[in-house]
C-alpha cells in the first residue's frame, strides 16, 4: 500500500493559507510572502500575484506613454514615405492622426501595410484603418485589462478631463506591471542616484536627469530653454529614438545609449571628450 499523498500545487497552499481570513490587504500580503519563505511560492509566483494586486491599484495615467513619445501616422502622407518609419520603430500597430495629434481617426496595423505591396495602384491607407478606442486618465488598469481581453483591442488612446489626447497604453504596458520588467546589467536601484561615477571615469546618466542636475555634476554648460532633461537633448541630437550601442557627440562628451525602447529613452553612457583629441565622428551606431 502506498502511504504516500499527492503533492499539492501552489494554488492549494495559497487556498489553505487564505482560510486564515488575513483583515487587510497587508496580511495578505503578508501570508503570500511566508509561503514565498516557505519554498511554497517561487520568486516569480509571488512577483505576478503581487503584481496583480498592485494593478487594482493604478489608473491609465500612471502607466500611459505620454503624447509627446507617441509614434503617428499622419493620414496624409503616402505609405512609401512612412513604411521605413514603421519599420523602424517596430510597433504593431500606429495612431492615425488627421493634421495632429489631437485628431486621432483610427489605427493602423502593421500587418496590413503587406496589402500595399500586392494593391499599390488601389491601396487606400484609410481603408485600412480600425476604430480607435478613446478612454480617460483615471480608468483603472484591472478595469482595463478586462476591455482589452474581452473586445480583442490592444491599444487605447488616452484623453484628459477636456477631451483632449494625453497618450496611449498598450495590452504590454499592463501585462508588465503584473509580471514586472525585464531587468537587465544597466537597471537602477528605484532609489539610486540619477548619475552615477564609474571608477573609469564616465558615468551612467538616467535620461530623465534634469539638465541643471547634469551641468552641475559633469561641469557642462547645457542650455535648458528648449529640453528639461538630458534625454531630450540627446534624441533631439539623433534626430529619432536612438537604439541601445548608438552614440552622438554633443559638444565635449560622448552619449552612448545603454538602454532604449522604442518610445523612451532610459539610461546613458557619458564620457568625457579631450578637445585636444582628433576631432571624433559626430555619430556613430
Amino acid at each position: 500500500m502506498n502511504n504516500s499523498s499527492p503533492k499539492i500545487g501552489w494554488f492549494e497552499h495559497i487556498g489553505s493559507l487564505l482560510m486564515r481570513q488575513p483583515e487587510d490587504r497587508e496580511q495578505l500580503v503578508a501570508l503570500l510572502h511566508s509561503a514565498y519563505e516557505r519554498n511554497l511560492l517561487d520568486a516569480d509566483a509571488l512577483t505576478m500575484i503581487e503584481g496583480v494586486m498592485h494593478v487594482s491599484e493604478m489608473q491609465v495615467r500612471d502607466i500611459m506613454i505620454p503624447r509627446s513619445h507617441m509614434d503617428t501616422i499622419d493620414i496624409s502622407d503616402k505609405p512609401a514615405e512612412f513604411i521605413p518609419f514603421v519599420i523602424e520603430q517596430g510597433h504593431s500597430r500606429f495612431p492615425v492622426t488627421d493634421g495632429s495629434k489631437d485628431q486621432i481617426i483610427g489605427i493602423l496595423l502593421a500587418k496590413d501595410l503587406l496589402r500595399y505591396y500586392s494593391e499599390e495602384e488601389s491601396f487606400n491607407v484609410r481603408e485600412m484603418l480600425r476604430p480607435a478606442v478613446f478612454i480617460p486618465e483615471s480608468k483603472r488598469l484591472d478595469i482595463l485589462l478586462k476591455d482589452f481581453r474581452s473586445n480583442r483591442n490592444h491599444i487605447a488612446i488616452v484623453v484628459d478631463e477636456y477631451g483632449g489626447i494625453a497618450g496611449l497604453v498598450t495590452i504590454e504596458d499592463v501585462l508588465e506591471q503584473i509580471v514586472g520588467d525585464i531587468e537587465d546589467e544597466y537597471d537602477f536601484d528605484e532609489n539610486e542616484a540619477n548619475i552615477v561615477a564609474e571608477t573609469n571615469g564616465d558615468y551612467r546618466v538616467k535620461a530623465i536627469t534634469e539638465i541643471a542636475s547634469f551641468n552641475e555634476a559633469l561641469g557642462a554648460m547645457f542650455s535648458d530653454q528648449d529640453f528639461d532633461t538630458i534625454g531630450g537633448i540627446v534624441t533631439n541630437k539623433f534626430g529619432r529614438m536612438p537604439k541601445n550601442g548608438e552614440s552622438v557627440i554633443i559638444d565635449h562628451y560622448r552619449f552612448t545609449v545603454l538602454r532604449a525602447d522604442s518610445r523612451r529613452l532610459h539610461l546613458l553612457k557619458v564620457e568625457k571628450i579631450d578637445s585636444a583629441n582628433p576631432a571624433l565622428p559626430e555619430q556613430t551606431a
